[in-house]
Formats: C-alpha cells, sequence, structure tokens
C-alpha cells in the first residue's frame, strides 16, 4: 500500500531548501559539486517564483471569519512543528553521509587455511555487486572469469601450499578480451593495472595476523571494487548500439603512446639544454607538459603536474643507478626511475600535484557545452620546447545522443582531488577564469572585468595557509632561518594580494590540448603554492615564541656602536616585506583596445624588498618569475644589491631548490663578502 503524499502549501515548499545546506564558497563550476549546486540555485529560483505568485493570490481572499483564521493558524503551528522535526531528521542525516567514511576492516578468517577460499569469494561478490557475470570451472579453484556485455577479464591465482597450515594466494595473470567480432585484443597495460591492484590486496592477507592489519585491507578491498566499477561503466558504453565499441576501452592506450613519445622528445630538449643524459624531473616539469603516467591509480591517465622542491629532493636522495630499467628506453629519460616514481606517487602525497583524466557520469545538468573546437584566446597550451606539439590533437570518445531517459550524459573530467581523497589545488580566481576560457573561449564575454575582492571572501593566499580561517588578516609574518647561519634570520612580511580563491576540484574537458592548457594553469599556481608553503606563516601580531629573535640587552660596546656606523656589524634580523604582483592580462581588462594590444608581462612572479647593506640607503628588489623559457624553469631578477657577486645562474639554483624566500640573505652574505 502507497503512503499517501500531502499537497505541497508554501512551507512545505520553503523547507525543501531548509532542509539541505545550500552552496557557499564551493560553488564555482570547477568543484566536485558544480552541477549539483547549480541545479539547486535554478530550482530555488524557480521556486522563489512561484511563491511570489502565490503570495500575491492570497491578497485577493477575504479573510473575515475568525474561525477560520484561527483553524488556518492553528494548522500552520502544526505543520511548522512536523516540517523542523522533518529537517532536524535530514540535516543529521546528510551530516553522517558527509563525514569521513568509516572504516571497520574486513571481517577476515580467522582460519589461515580459509583466507585463500575467503580472498577469491571477495572479488566474485564484488564482480557480482557492479554487474558482471562470474564462471569458475569445475574442479578449478584458482581461476576465475569475470564478463560484462563487451568486457571479459580472465583471472588466475597462483596458491602456494608449501605450508599447508598457512597457504598463500598470488595472482598469476590478468587477461582482458572484449566480445566483439574482429575487435582488437585487450591492454597489456590494462591486465598489469588489474593485477597489480588485486595483488596489493593479497599482499595484505598473506601477513601474519599480529601484523595484518583489517581495515587496510578493507582499504584495497574498496580499490578493486572502485576499479571494476569503472570498468563495468565503460562496458555499458561500449554496448551501445550508435556509439559504443571498443574505442571506450583502447582510446586510453592509443593516447598513452603518443603522449609517452611527445614527452620523450620534451624530455630531450631539456636534457640538451642543460648537457646532462637524463632530464632532471623538477626542470622537466617546469619546463615541459605534465609527465603522463598511464594506470597509476585508475584505468585511465594520471598526470604529475608538480613536485615540491622537497618530495624531488627525497625522491632523489633514495635513486640508485641500479634502479634504471632496460625496458624504459621508450619513456622520458628522466633522472628519476619510473617504478620509484610510481610506488611513490600512489598514495596522495604532499607536494606532489596530480590530476587523473576521468570519465564521470552527468546525473545534473551540464555547465559546459561541447567543445567549440576554436583556438583558445589566452594561448594555451604553449609548446616552447617542442613546436610540433602545436600539430597534436586528440579528442576523447563522446556519447552520440541518449537513447532512452534511464541513460545518463558522460563527460570527461580532470580530478585534482584523488578521487575524493583531498580537498583538491587552491587557485586564484584570474586562473580559474583563464581555465574556463581554455574549456569555453567564449564563456562570460560580457563580464571579462574581474573587478576586487568582495566582501567577506578572503584571499586565495590566507585559503591556502590558514584554510580554517581564510579571512582572518591581510597580512602574515614568517621567520626564514638559513640552515648553515650564513645570514641573520629573516623577518618575512607578505602582504595577501586582493582576489579571492577556490579549491579546483574536477574540471570537464573534451580534447587532450583543453588538457594541456588546463595543466599549464595548475602548474604555475602549484609553483607558487608550494613556494608559499615552504615557510610557517602566522597571522600578523600573533607571533610564536620558535619564531621570536633573541634580543641582546647588554650595554652596547665602542666597537659595536663603530661597527654600526661602519655597517659591519650584522643585524639581528633582516625585514624582508613580501608581495605577489598581479598578472596584467589584457584579455581581462575591458579599457585596452581590442585591435593594438601592447605586449605585457604575465609571469607569476614573487616580488621581495629588503634595505641596502648599510651604510648604503635604498632598496633591493628581488624578483623570483616562473619561467618556462629559462634553462631551470625559473629566473631570478635584481635591483641593487651594491657588492654583490652572484650571478643570475647561482640564484635560479637557489630559487629550484626551494629557498626562493632566502635569496636576501644570500644577497646580503654576498655584499658583505660572507
Amino acid at each position: 500500500m502507497s503512503t499517501p503524499t500531502s499537497p505541497q502549501t508554501l512551507l512545505s515548499t520553503v523547507q525543501r531548501f531548509k532542509a539541505h545546506a545550500l552552496p557557499t564558497s564551493d560553488a564555482h563550476p570547477f568543484s566536485p559539486s558544480a552541477e549539483a549546486s547549480c541545479t539547486m540555485l535554478a530550482n530555488l529560483i524557480q521556486t522563489a517564483g512561484q511563491l511570489s505568485s502565490s503570495l500575491d493570490s492570497y491578497l485577493t481572499v477575504p479573510l473575515t471569519n475568525p474561525k477560520l483564521v484561527s483553524l488556518l493558524r492553528q494548522q500552520a503551528s502544526i505543520s511548522q512543528t512536523l516540517h523542523a522535526s522533518n529537517q532536524n531528521i535530514q540535516q543529521t542525516i546528510d551530516a553522517l553521509r558527509k563525514r569521513p567514511r568509516t572504516n571497520y576492516g574486513e571481517d577476515i578468517p580467522v582460519e589461515p587455511t580459509a583466507i585463500v577460499g575467503w580472498c577469491i569469494e571477495r572479488l566474485e561478490s564484488w564482480a557480482k555487486s557492479v554487474g558482471m557475470e562470474t564462471y569458475k570451472e569445475d574442479g578449478r579453484e584458482a581461476g576465475m572469469l569475470l564478463a560484462g556485455r563487451v568486457l571479459v577479464m580472465e583471472v588466475e591465482f597462483a596458491i602456494n601450499r608449501e605450508d599447508a597450515l598457512n597457504p598463500k594466494l598470488d595472482v598469476a595473470s590478468v587477461k582482458t578480451s572484449y566480445a566483439i567480432p574482429n575487435s582488437e585484443s585487450g591492454s597489456v597495460s590494462l591486465d598489469t593495472f588489474l593485477a597489480r591492484t588485486i595483488q596489493d590486496f593479497c599482499n595484505e592477507l598473506k601477513k601474519p595476523e599480529e601484523v595484518r592489519d583489517p581495515r587496510e585491507v578493507a582499504k584495497l578491498g574498496a580499490g578493486v571494487l572502485n576499479q571494476l566499477r569503472y570498468l563495468i561503466m565503460l562496458d555499458q558504453l561500449a554496448a551501445r548500439k550508435d556509439d559504443g565499441g571498443v574505442r571506450w576501452f583502447v582510446d586510453i592506450d592509443q593516447m598513452c603512446s603518443i603522449l609517452e613519445n611527445f614527452s620523450k622528445s620534451e624530455a630531450e630538449a631539456v636534457a640538451s639544454s642543460l648537457a646532462v643524459e637524463r632530464a632532471p624531473l623538477d626542470i622537466y616539469l617546469l619546463r615541459s607538459h605534465a609527465l603522463p603516467l598511464p594506470y597509476l591509480v585508475s584505468p585511465s591517465i594520471t598526470f604529475l603536474v608538480y613536485l615540491s622542491p622537497q618530495v624531488y629532493l627525497s625522491l632523489k636522495t633514495s635513486t640508485a643507478a641500479s634502479l634504471f630499467k632496460s625496458d624504459e628506453a621508450k619513456l622520458p629519460s628522466l633522472d628519476i626511475p619510473f617504478d620509484q616514481l610510481r610506488s611513490c606517487l600512489s598514495t596522495p602525497r604532499k607536494g606532489a600535484t596530480l590530476a587523473t583524466l576521468l570519465l564521470t557520469p552527468l546525473n545534473d545538468s551540464q555547465l559546459f557545452p561541447a567543445s567549440l573546437s576554436m583556438t583558445s584566446l589566452i594561448s594555451r597550451p604553449t609548446f616552447p620546447l617542442v613546436p610540433s606539439g602545436l600539430e597534436l590533437e586528440h579528442v576523447f570518445p563522446q556519447m552520440a545522443e541518449l537513447t532512452s531517459e534511464s541513460d545518463a550524459q558522460h563527460v570527461w573530467v580532470l580530478d585534482f582531488t584523488h578521487g575524493g581523497k583531498s580537498p583538491g589545488v587552491v587557485v586564484s580566481q584570474s586562473r580559474l577564469r583563464e581555465m574556463e576560457l581554455v574549456v569555453h573561449p567564449l564563456s562570460g564575454m560580457d563580464t571579462m572585468g574581474m573587478g576586487m575582492m568582495s566582501f567577506g571572501t578572503g584571499s586565495w593566499v590566507a585559503l591556502l595557509l590558514n584554510p580554517s580561517n581564510p579571512v582572518s588578516s591581510e597580512r602574515y609574518t614568517a621567520v626564514y632561518r638559513s640552515p648553515t647561519s650564513r645570514h641573520p634570520p629573516l623577518q618575512l612580511r607578505l602582504t595577501l594580494p586582493e582576489e579571492p580563491g577556490f579549491l579546483l576540484g574536477k574540471v570537464p574537458v573534451h580534447s587532450m590540448k583543453e588538457v594541456w592548457g588546463i595543466l599549464e594553469v595548475v602548474r604555475e599556481q602549484c609553483w607558487l603554492n608550494e613556494i608559499l608553503l615552504s615557510c610557517h606563516w602566522t597571522t600578523e601580531g600573533i607571533t610564536k615564541d620558535a619564531d621570536l629573535v633573541a634580543v641582546d640587552e647588554t650595554d652596547a660596546t665602542e666597537d659595536e656602536l663603530q661597527a654600526v656606523l661602519t655597517g659591519s656589524m650584522a643585524p639581528r634580523k633582516i625585514p624582508v616585506n613580501v608581495s605577489l604582483p598581479e598578472r596584467p592580462d589584457p584579455l581581462f581588462d575591458p579599457t585596452l583596445d581590442t585591435i593594438s594590444i601592447p605586449p605585457v608581462d604575465r609571469r607569476t612572479r614573487i616580488l621581495m624588498t629588503c634595505p641596502e647593506r648599510p651604510p648604503i640607503s635604498g632598496v633591493v628588489e628581488i624578483t623570483v618569475a616562473y619561467d618556462e623559457t629559462k634553462s631551470r624553469g625559473v629566473s631570478v631578477e635584481l635591483s641593487g644589491a651594491m657588492g654583490c657577486e652572484l650571478n643570475s645562474d647561482t640564484l635560479e639554483e637557489i630559487a629550484r631548490r626551494g629557498g626562493a624566500f632566502g635569496l636576501a640573505g644570500r644577497v646580503w652574505a654576498s655584499s658583505r663578502g660572507v
């Protein structure tokens, strides 16, 4: 028996929106919930119009009966109580859904002899839960066939029974194929990825009981389930009549071959400019395009966008010559082995920015239309190292049209959240606008003027440095100390730019050129973010004990006074003002003549100013800029600093290795001949 539905009232209509929190800071086109937020806001606008019409109609109703008015008030009071109760229940449910997923661990059998069969049964249950058929041959315990409508996956296990009381299970092979006549054979890379994913689950189970972590087993099992769920989504698309086919599976492999060859050419260009055999990975990422890492975390391509100097140094110090394999000859020649790089980046790591190309179903309205197939207005992507890259283009498979109401539109996205494990990348509003123009060049042509920061939004730098309270202060301070005590501590004072920021989650893309254009913008933002995060910043006026510089309270001597007059006395600290100059962009300036646009310097820069060495008066200006045309991907310009003998190569090398904020101290030491 169906439950009767109550008629909608003014109160129940409003209650639908009060029960759910409306989007606030995450309401931008590239947030993970952008489509859902847009749909909710559209419904709210429509409901507001309906409420206005309904309230106008009540004005014409004569309410002269006191008893009727009393009954209406009583009904409204009862309805309000019911709606308040429903709202509390709904808010509680939403809070429980939004909390981090609780992992109670897998219910692993106590008897070691039962683990092998239990592991195979778990794989079978995961396959059935996503809609795959499972088959086992009679008498074969260690083999299983998983089949969708197009995809066929054969999994072979190897059981080691040397210890009869504690058998071990390993993945012998995984082989994929497609149930389409005259189709290509399965992907070897996909087979290897699936075998590795299942093997990780088996490896955790093989550990002794006192070492094995049931929660880690559950986490690895969820990873296997997610990969099967993604493959069955591709399987359903491949089974479509008009726009199906194995292209939904083989397109990734075809694109990987093109990307790896192009990345190899860029790596050779970087190595040639530095006169080294293998290109340094950090310089490669600054000067080239993002490094493709196929089948790293999903049956797709993951791009390594940026590595912080700390992460690169940790990889470099643990690299041995024996780790380089002969089969890497077809890959870009880098100074970090690919096996080591993949092992390091298989899980989210602080200081490493990754973007994964994924196909996702779209349940709400699509914010961006299909690609316009026109040149981007901001000249992205660029190909300074290998100009032939301009000719490379690869459009991702698209659905022709929806054949039924139950079908969902699917879109390709660049995911910066590691599958929801991280909030995303902090980006400024201007760079978010650049990415929008890459995806849809004609979007918002009537509102190009960016304007100033709106009230209460905070600066994007505050969102980066103090995400819990991004509207806390206009300035931040930090103390930079030389690891070798080569110069006095630097008192850094950062003035925040008046530009809001957002968390970049997912960006819809249609082609490889759009991917490259998006990742170029993100790369520059990450370079700036990691430099800012290299120091521990605090709100101006709040100083911690670790940031205090010791004060000498003894009386000054004649020698110290003479040293002050001659400029030979080292100060207790050197004040350094740090600012982030706004990047001029004619595209966002409606006052410029569109016919004759003057050339402008749009490089991402950090400007630092400090006083000259006494007794010289004046100011030293140090500009650190991201510049992919330089041999190290960064340029340093020095103004003032009389007596400093540091050349640009030395300063650029210091900035490359994460010492950008220490340049003022290096300049001070050099001018004193230290």
